[in-house]
This record gives structure tokens, C-alpha cells and sequence, in this order.
């Protein structure tokens, strides 16, 4: 059963910086889905900085409710989506923090490069190694992490 392209639900689990369980509103038994956050890129959670990030975000949104704006389907299954929290992009927020990047498209920026660019310039977040390994590089060298499946 498809979900609607706009839904609420309440996060049940933090993957890592970037992805999300999150058990949309309604009926009990409806399952939790995973959610991938648009246009940012976090650490693998075996990465160095992946679980400050996946703490990060933990803090602000482990059993929160969030909205959804569900965008597509990625080839592991995820939702794609914008994810907010009381009105916050947490896309956003994880560029600004410095527990993100947000990769360009062709010769285009991301959409959160400009947050992203300021927490490299104020050193905050990951941004405090001078050179962190982006999650591609990390991922194309050491192959993806194992996370718990829910």
C-alpha cells in the first residue's frame, strides 16, 4: 500500500545522519517506513564522525513527530523525502550543523551547499578534520556499513 506523498509520523529509530524509521500516523499496525533526507549526505555510521552525526540528529527527533514530503524511491527502497521537525528542514539542519554535505548535481551546487559552506568555514560538525572522507569516497573504498534492519 502506497503512502500518500504528504504524511506525518513518529521517528522510531535513527539509521545515521541521512536516514530514518520513521512509523507514520494512523493504525498501529502500519510499518514503520525508512526515509532517506533530501539533498544530504552524512557519514556512514562506521565512518569517522557517522555516529556524532546519527546522535545529532537522535537528539532532536528520536520519537518526535515529523512531517514527510515523500519525493521518490531510492534502489535500496528508501523514501527520498523532505523530513521536518516543528517547521525545521532537518536536511538543513544537518548542513548547518556540520554533520552533512550536500552534494551538486552536474555543475550544480547542492541545495544546502551554502549551510554546508559555512559550517566548513567555522569548522563545526565533522568540519573540524580539515579533509573529511566524503560518505561516496568512504562507501566506493570500504563498501557500505551494516545496519540493523528493523
Amino acid at each position: 500500500q502506497a503512502l500518500p506523498e504528504r504524511w506525518t509520523g513518529e521517528v522510531s529509530y535513527v539509521v545515521d545522519g541521512d536516514s530514518l524509521w520513521i512509523r507514520p500516523d494512523g493504525a498501529r499496525s502500519r510499518k514503520p517506513q525508512r526515509v532517506r533526507l533530501e539533498g544530504v549526505d552524512a557519514p556512514e555510521i562506521c565512518q569517522d564522525h557517522g555516529r556524532d552525526a546519527q546522535s545529532f540528529l537522535s537528539q532532536r527527533v528520536l520519537h518526535q513527530r515529523v512531517q514527510v514530503l515523500a519525493r521518490a524511491r531510492d534502489g535500496y527502497g528508501r523514501l527520498i523525502a523532505q523530513v521536518s521537525h516543528q517547521g525545521e528542514d532537518l536536511s538543513q539542519l544537518m548542513a548547518q550543523a556540520g554533520w552533512a554535505w550536500s552534494p551538486g548535481f552536474g555543475h550544480r551546487p547542492g541545495p544546502h551547499a551554502d549551510a554546508v559552506a559555512q559550517a566548513q568555514a567555522a569548522r563545526v560538525g565533522l568540519f573540524v578534520d580539515l579533509q573529511p572522507m566524503l560518505p561516496a569516497d568512504f562507501r566506493r573504498v570500504n563498501g557500505p556499513c551494516r545496519s540493523p534492519k528493523l
